[in-house]
């Protein structure tokens, strides 16, 4: 098995980060640091170490929906001490992260977890997994403008995949969009509104896959309900 497989497995961290930390050499095995990432292991018989302490694989895998707040960071660390998602889950038992991100000022549905496949699947864009998105942005834009979201939008790093987008109701100098895509770019919402003349004001998700953020409410986190977690794993 891969090592970073491995610590996802372990529920240390995604396989992302897994890679970093190891290039950290904060990783030994069997008693010798190891920096390079894709190094094999042997589960069983070796000893691995995070930084002194030993790590193997989870006998239960946990699976949390959080109703993510504004100002907190979707990483299990941060080097300037600035409050990630875990801070949310101090009185969980068992350590899990988060699959996926949501930027600091959005909120709503982020997904934690310490089973490592079925992150790395959520998260891998050959899967598409829809997420549906609540934009609140700045004017109203009309039906051409819907189109150039739907259609896909020309960013820095491509083209976006077509999206679902639909107005939901408008205020006075708000239009409130309903937005479903299955891409991760890099604050993809609002680069997509503001490339329409549109910028958000506020970034809500409330639904990946299967799994809706309901009446969760702000801050609080609760278990998926095992017919969740089997709907989840029916996407693949």
């Amino acid at each position: 098995m891969r090592l970073e497989k491995f610590l996802s497995e372990a529920g240390v961290a995604s396989r992302r980060h897994a890679k970093q930390i190891i290039s950290e050499g904060r990783i030994t095995v069997n008693g010798q640091e190891v920096f390079i990432p894709g190094t094999h292991i042997a589960p069983v018989t070796d000893v691995i170490k995070l930084d002194g302490k030993s790590v193997s694989l989870v006998k239960k895998k946990v699976y949390i929906a959080l109703n993510k707040p504004a100002g907190y960071l979707s990483t299990a660390i941060d080097d300037r001490d600035r409050p990630t998602v875990l801070h949310l889950l101090r009185d969980l038992p068992v350590r899990v992260y988060p699959v996926g991100r949501l930027d600091f000022d959005t909120e709503g549905l982020l997904l934690l977890t310490n089973d490592g496949e079925l992150a790395h699947k959520i998260t891998h864009p050959s899967y598409q997994i829809d997420k549906i998105y609540i934009a609140w942005v700045l004017g109203h834009p009309d039906e051409s403008a819907l189109e150039k979201l739907r259609n896909g939008i020309q960013l820095e790093d491509g083209v976006t995949a077509p999206a679902k987008v639909i107005a939901t109701e408008q205020t006075d100098n708000q239009t409130c969009l309903k937005m479903t895509i299955h891409e991760g770019k890099k604050r993809q919402i609002k680069r997509m509104c503001r490339a329409v003349g549109h910028e958000v004001q506020h970034l809500r998700r409330i639904q990946v896959g299967p799994i809706k953020l309901g009446n969760l409410r702000v801050g609080k986190y609760r278990h998926l309900s095992s017919k969740e977690v089997e709907a989840v794993n029916n996407l693949f």
